[in-house]
């Protein structure tokens, strides 16, 4: 059953989108996470731990310390929600690779599992008798 199951499964490109999907989905929330509440806090000790108020007003009617009240007063270049979401893309990125190389060295592995093609069943008798019959006459002088 389970042959029957790896031979289904892992087939064309389709595997291949859901797996980037499934993944995505799924560490959506845990990646989230460890960029949030451990990566950028380790990252603004250089700074401030919250990178999504960073910001670089672009009008100066913008007077705001945090970027929801600067984004109501003018136009800003929020780059540390930018940051944030690049570290995100990076993560999910590197763990998809990691997925997808695993994957094919399955399917390769799979592939050197195959087994081998069977022998040809050996001749019955009529057909040994037939083979002798052409090989008598293509002995014999026309």
């Amino acid at each position: 059953m389970f042959k029957e199951f790896k031979e289904f499964a892992l087939k064309g490109p389709v595997f291949d989108l859901a797996v980037g999907v499934i993944i995505g989905a799924a560490f959506s929330k845990i990646i989230d996470s460890l960029v949030k509440d451990i990566i950028m806090p380790i990252v603004g000790m250089f700074g401030s731990a919250d990178f999504s108020n960073y910001f670089l007003p672009l009008s100066k009617a913008v007077t705001a310390t945090n970027l929801i009240d600067a984004q109501k007063q003018g136009p800003v270049l929020a780059w540390g929600s930018f940051v944030t979401y690049s570290v995100n893309f990076l993560i999910i990125a590197f763990i998809l690779f990691f997925m997808v190389r695993a994957m094919n060295a399955m399917k390769r592995s799979m592939a050197n599992e195959a087994p081998a093609p069977a022998k040809p069943a050996a001749p019955n008798a009529s057909e040994v008798l037939l083979t002798e019959i052409r090989d008598l006459l293509a002995k014999k002088p026309a």
